[in-house]
């Protein structure tokens, strides 16, 4: 696709979104409703068929030399699929918030002044890899009265233009209007630059990717962007805990699943629970392959408890020991996204709110613990999107939340923060309502 007709393109979306918003902001709560159930029973109806063009798109990524990871979030498994469908019901059943007045208030001059909820109006979705981020884009854009411009990866082309030829056929069937819903067709890169870049007809962009495509959107974009660039979250396990429940939870929250933007990078634990918790968490994460990059307390504890295996690639695969690694200061930022935990031993709340606070993405972070004050202390100290007690950093999703899915997780302080469902994707405006007052 040429320049011109790369804008062309781009202008034929923003404008065809602009025309589809008008009609989404009035459209009656029950009908978005009703699209949302049929999308729901379309993504049930057509799984067997949206699996054969998923294997299409973790066939080409393969043999393209797709990391692990991203070649996991490709994956339209049934569950998937059935966790979409739900949400998309889950939705269904939420109450409609658009049009809804809050604060309302009598002044002095005899006039009423409050805020109503609208919808934001076109927002520009630019994600990589998981699929499943069309449905959940276009279900919370149908339910919060928005139209929305979806570009995925190309890695994942075939399944997206799948699925979004599903959420029009909902809409059509419900008597919205399709281009409420629009996938960019084409896997040129130049659209997406032209899509940041139309303010007359995007409101704002929301990235879902890798850190090299959030900070170029971030940097390129003409329009506000909602964004979180890294997830590197954190458990802590304080002084005192249940160290069984703290055993759980910090297994869960690193290998439940490795590649989410919620799943914990860096476990710290306070020096008081270090002997009894360490050990046991060690071997769990040795039976799962999992490698520990400690810092020399840590790794002491763990040397001193553990039986252990090479780190070199080649043996690792066939041994099943642990793998203990000390750790850098580059350890305590990463987002690995792999079988791998930097671990630390920390002198007590103070100093894992401290740590927290300068290494981590404020995505996420968790505290373990029985001490309801260090609970109380790590809630209102930590600045992150999402702060847990005693429970796992994968919980941080829209779906968990009860949003019924979500758009992305924002760390951004301004308009959205955490996982973004559909009071995110809406405005408030004020209103006033009066019986013929005028200022003096």
């Amino acid at each position: 696709m040429n320049a011109s007709n790369t804008t062309d393109y781009a202008l034929a979306l923003g404008s065809q979104a602009k025309v589809a918003s008008a009609l989404m902001a009035r459209a009656p709560a029950a009908t978005k409703n009703v699209a949302l159930r049929t999308l729901a029973r379309l993504l049930r109806e057509n799984t067997a068929a949206l699996q054969v063009d998923n294997a299409k798109d973790i066939e080409r990524a393969i043999a393209n030399g797709l990391a692990a990871p991203m070649v996991d979030r490709l994956k339209l498994t049934p569950k998937v699929l059935e966790t979409c469908a739900e949400g998309c019901e889950q939705l269904a059943a939420m109450a409609d918030v658009i049009g809804e007045i809050i604060g309302m208030k009598q002044q002095p001059s005899g006039i009423r002044v409050g805020q109503m909820r609208v919808p934001i109006g076109v927002f520009g979705m630019i994600f990589e890899s998981r699929p499943n981020v069309t449905i959940e884009a276009a279900s919370l854009s149908i339910k919060s009265g928005n139209a929305c411009i979806l570009r995925g990866g190309s890695e994942a082309i075939d399944s997206n233009k799948a699925l979004a030829k599903l959420v029009q056929q909902a809409l059509v069937e419900s008597g919205l209007p399709a281009d409420a819903v629009q996938l960019v067709q084409t896997t040129d890169r130049e659209v997406v630059g032209q899509l940041i870049a139309m303010p007359q007809y995007v409101d704002v962009i929301i990235p879902r990717g890798g850190k090299g495509l959030i900070e170029r959107i971030s940097r390129d974009a003409k329009v506000p962007v909602i964004k979180h660039l890294d997830g590197n979250c954190h458990v802590y396990v304080d002084d005192p805990c249940d160290i069984a429940m703290a055993v759980k939870v910090a297994d869960n929250a690193k290998t439940n699943k490795y590649s989410p933007c919620n799943a914990a990078e860096g476990l710290l634990v306070a020096r008081g629970s270090a002997v009894a918790f360490l050990p046991l968490i060690g071997a769990v994460y040795a039976a799962k392959g999992v490698e520990m990059r400690c810092d020399p307390e840590a790794l002491a504890i763990l040397k001193a408890n553990l039986p252990l295996a090479p780190v070199e690639p080649a043996q690792a695969a066939t041994n099943s020991g642990a793998k203990l690694v000390p750790a850098t200061e580059q350890d305590w930022y990463e987002e690995y996204l792999a079988p791998i935990v930097s671990v630390k031993v920390v002198a007590g709340v103070d100093e894992a709110i401290a740590h927290i606070n300068q290494y981590s993405s404020h995505h996420t972070d968790a505290i373990l613990t029985t001490n309801h004050v260090h609970a109380q202390k790590f809630l209102r100290e930590v600045d992150s999107a999402s702060v847990m007690v005693n429970a796992s950093t994968r919980f941080a999703d829209g779906f968990e939340y009860g949003l019924g899915a979500e758009i992305g997780i924002s760390t951004d302080k301004f308009h959205a923060r955490g996982p973004v469902g559909i009071e995110g994707l809406t405005s408030l405006k004020y209103v006033v309502l009066g019986e013929g007052e005028v200022r003096t």
